[in-house]
């Protein structure tokens, strides 16, 4: 009697057990293992720049890439583009490189058009490291750049990014060697970026 019930309970636990790891990794089994399959470096894609030129992140092979996404109008914010500025000048010349991606998605932080969002950027901000095209992170809609990124690095509890200013840091030769909270300041990061300037891999 009690194997019979097993039996006939296998199915549900089977399908309950697939929609757990579905909701757990909501993009892992189709889309991002499809990322994974097709690309096996950040250098595999081609991006669009904040004017709508398409830039091909093998242009960057041989630096230190800090990839966050960005929004204007949220509370870390000015804190972020601070210690990102900071970063940026002291190690530009030095083969690293911060890409800023504008997204939208954490409650509408970043509404404005690519052009305002440049115009806000450089002059409330004064950064001067390159500002992508506004993308989405999250979602079917997501950007294949960080559906590979979500891929390489996972989250806590769940692989989607959880608000602005997560942060994705990438070896001279594409690999996503660690991922940081929003909450992580910049400037807590030096040392890792330190480390991978001065090792031609890792």
């Amino acid at each position: 009697m009690a194997s019979t019930t097993v039996a006939n309970l296998t199915p549900f636990l089977l399908v309950g057990l697939a929609f757990f790891l579905f909701y757990r990794h909501p993009s892992s089994p189709l889309t991002l293992n499809m990322a994974q399959e097709i690309s096996k470096s950040v250098h595999d894609f081609t991006v669009k720049d904040i004017r709508g030129n398409e830039v091909p992140l093998s242009s960057y092979k041989g630096k230190v890439l800090l990839i966050v996404n960005v929004a204007s109008k949220c509370g870390l914010t000015e804190s972020n583009y601070k210690e990102l500025n900071i970063l940026y000048q002291k190690y530009k010349n030095q083969d690293f490189e911060i890409l800023a991606f504008p997204c939208n998605q954490f409650l509408w932080q970043e509404p404005g058009t690519n052009e305002e969002i440049q115009e806000t950027v450089c002059t409330n901000f004064k950064a001067e490291f390159p500002i992508f095209d506004k993308i989405e992170v999250n979602g079917n809609n997501a950007a294949p750049l960080y559906k590979f990124l979500k891929s390489e690095k996972g989250g806590f509890l769940v692989d989607g990014i959880k608000w602005n200013f997560t942060k994705f840091l990438v070896n001279k030769e594409g690999k996503v060697i660690e991922r940081y909270g929003p909450r992580t300041p910049p400037l807590e990061i030096e040392k890792d970026i330190q480390n991978l300037l001065q090792s031609s891999s890792s």
